[in-house]
């Protein structure tokens, strides 16, 4: 019999989208009963990315690749006793994830407030954009946004040119694995106090967290950090060089002297490695755009691979660029289970990422693909909260289920 990390826990995942959903299947990979509460009234957005909208609510990959392992039910929590059965349901669980506004649980009578007087051992994370207080509480945001609020989006674009920005959901992703650790963190004081508690985590915070080198320059030195494109302020070369192929690229960074001879070792020594201008990482750093030039007009005669072990075996950092279609057919990848394929009832096969922790006394796996609409509500209001066949029909009817 499987033995998970997190088995003897039950969580209830109100969220929806990407961070709160990505936090509770951290917790479901780990072995909880993570139960996802959706309604039929208001979709979760993630069975609807653009592109998939007209296929239908089942088939939405982005929906599969964030909710594997959970249990599906449809409530009605806008519904007097549609929130009777959260509250029942709540009784007898761990954990509740959700990331609405601050006005979102609270306007229905299930906030943490609420909550924790059914279920004083409740451990609640709630991932608002800005935090459940101040002048910001309330704003409307998407990802993009979240990153121009709190900074780091500044920093995304070529060296001295135009702020781009992100493009992927960025904070939410680092948002699930910060509350994770938040959760885990709130298990174990409550494994040795007895007393659940309240996680109020602002994905804009969490988004200031990572850029914490800029903060730095701010305060320390009065300067605004900008655009740098791939370069790092302590390499050279740092960046993306083009290979042989369309748009095929290899990623070198050299930080060290040490690690500079081996580049020039690897590359043959051409004349200008010995060059006064490349001499130490301070020339290097004063010369970028010479070397990038260099460094280029021997990548572009190799393929990515075939310059990512020429360079490696001397010692420096290379990698090639994959896409998404590479990454799947890497054999790396395929021997660790990067990606893998998971049966749906839905769309027949999913190809979904793999999980990435690997426990050597509690290994981790996918047990069940993502939900379908209300696939569980038999086994969740049956079995765990005890109502009869006849009291379930009756909440369908009332579109209680719902």
């Amino acid at each position: 019999m499987a033995n998970y990390p997190l088995e003897a826990y039950r969580v209830v995942d109100f969220s929806w989208v990407w961070a709160g959903p990505l936090l509770g299947m951290i917790l479901a990979d780990m072995g909880a009963e993570v139960i996802k509460v959706e309604t039929n009234k208001r979709l979760d957005s993630a069975r609807l990315t653009p592109g998939r909208s007209t296929v239908g609510p089942e088939t939405d990959f982005v929906f599969h690749s964030m909710n594997r392992n959970k249990l599906g039910i449809t409530v009605d929590m806008s519904h007097p006793r549609g929130a009777e059965v959260i509250k029942e349901l709540i009784k007898i669980s761990d954990i509740a994830v959700e990331n609405f506004s601050p006005k979102g649980l609270k306007n229905l009578n299930l906030d943490y407030a609420v909550l924790s007087e059914v279920n004083p051992r409740l451990i609640m994370i709630s991932l608002p954009a800005a935090g459940q207080y101040g002048s910001l509480s309330d704003i409307v945001t998407y990802a993009p946004s979240l990153g121009a609020l709190c900074g780091y989006s500044s920093l995304i674009g070529y060296p001295g040119e135009r702020v781009l920005g992100e493009q992927t959901p960025y904070l939410d992703i680092n948002s699930a694995i910060h509350g994770a650790f938040a959760v885990m963190a709130a298990l174990y004081y409550r494994e040795r106090i007895g007393k659940g508690q309240y996680i109020d985590m602002a994905q804009i915070e969490v988004g200031a967290s990572t850029i914490g080198e800029a903060f730095m320059e701010y305060f320390m030195n009065g300067r605004v950090m900008g655009t740098a494109g791939n370069r790092n302020r302590a390499m050279a070369p740092n960046n993306n060089y083009p290979c042989k192929g369309e748009d095929k690229w290899v990623s070198i960074a050299v930080k060290t002297d040490d690690e500079w001879r081996g580049l020039c070792d690897a590359i043959g020594n051409p004349p200008w490695t010995g060059e006064e201008r490349f001499s130490d990482r301070a020339n290097r750093m004063s010369n970028q755009d010479e070397l990038d030039k260099l460094v280029s007009a021997w990548t572009i005669e190799l393929n990515y691979y075939e310059a990512m072990d020429i360079l490696q075996k001397a010692g420096v950092a290379a990698a090639p660029c994959l896409d998404l279609t590479e990454r799947f057919s890497d054999p790396h990848f395929e021997s660790r289970e990067t990606h893998f394929q998971v049966e749906h009832p839905a769309t027949g096969v999913d190809i979904i990422a793999g999980i990435p922790f690997k426990l050597s006394e509690t290994p981790c796996e996918v047990r069940r693909p993502a939900p379908m609409l209300g696939e569980h509500n038999e086994y969740v209001l049956g079995k765990l909260l005890g109502k009869s066949k006849d009291e379930i029909a009756q909440l369908i009817e009332e579109k209680v289920i719902y």
